[in-house]
């Protein structure tokens, strides 16, 4: 079913006069070798996230710039660094400080770390590869000037949900996103891979809070910041998650959070593995 996606997406690409260089059957050699150089760890989550499927449908190239939503602890940084090579430059780019105390469960040590993630950025990517790429961190309010206008690719890989979630409060989503719009060259584009939510449930509870977004939301949010959709692809779907109108993402793997901590509901969550996702190209609208 992934490849039928995948060779629609392509369809889609060319009526919408997009290169489909980047985009083709057969992905790129030196992107195979550098997901299957990882070590063993790593390319357990390769079934679930599908990262050589990703990054070819995004179009991602040796030599661009890409920005990196939210980097976390590097699993896509570690295969962006090595990708991108000497003539690329990687940046990371986190949430704006005063989001982390809006989380419930923040702690002061949990806060001061994610604070200094940034500048440690360029640290965590020399640590996955001594290739020289050039790397910088920085938040979606602190965009340096050498990056404005000059970004090939922004990948925000399940990143949205809680920007669209404290949106109402504090409008993180739309500075987020008119930041991502800075970032872009002209024929710049933004990958997105979100959990998803079925169309079909209720409004109340999709903003984000349980780590879903509907798609038709994620489409629209995008569209009122200046985006249109180039194309859709069910690489990362996964038709086994149906969650429940007070379900949240992380009762998944690999985060389990199930309520009583019973090996039998831990069992049933594995079954049904990681979230169903969409996957997600947009360009600058014209």
């Amino acid at each position: 079913m992934r490849h039928v996606a995948f060779t629609f997406a392509l369809a889609t690409l060319l009526l919408a006069g997009i290169s489909p260089h980047a985009f083709a059957s057969e992905p790129n050699p030196a992107l195979v070798q550098v997901i299957e150089s990882r070590s063993e760890q790593d390319r357990t989550r390769d079934a679930a996230r599908h990262p050589l499927e990703t990054l070819t449908f995004f179009q991602v190239e040796p030599g661009m710039t890409v920005a990196e939503a939210l980097p976390g602890g590097g699993w896509y940084t570690r295969i962006l660094a090595n990708y991108l090579g000497s003539q690329g430059t990687l940046y990371g780019v986190n949430y704006v400080d005063r989001m982390w105390p809006m989380f419930s469960f923040a702690t002061e040590e949990f806060i001061k770390g994610q604070l200094a993630a940034s500048s440690k950025f360029p640290a965590m990517v020399a640590s996955f590869t001594d290739n020289g790429i050039k790397a910088k961190g920085f938040t979606f309010n602190t965009v340096p000037p050498e990056a404005s206008g000059t970004v090939d690719r922004v990948l925000m890989i399940r990143a949205l949900h809680n920007l669209n979630r404290f949106e109402a409060a504090a409008g993180t989503r739309s500075q987020a996103l008119a930041s991502v719009r800075g970032m872009l060259k002209d024929d710049g584009m933004v990958g997105v891979v979100q959990h998803r939510l079925p169309e079909s449930q209720p409004d109340a509870g999709a903003d984000g809070s349980r780590g879903y977004l509907k798609q038709s939301a994620v489409i629209a949010m995008f569209e009122e910041a200046g985006f249109e959709l180039v194309a859709s692809s069910e690489i990362n779907a996964n038709d086994k998650d149906q969650p429940g109108l007070e379900d949240i993402v992380w009762r998944l793997p690999p985060s389990l959070r199930v309520s009583d901590d019973s090996p039998q509901q831990k069992a049933a969550m594995q079954a049904i593995g990681e979230s169903d996702r969409m996957t997600l190209l947009f360009r600058k609208a014209r």
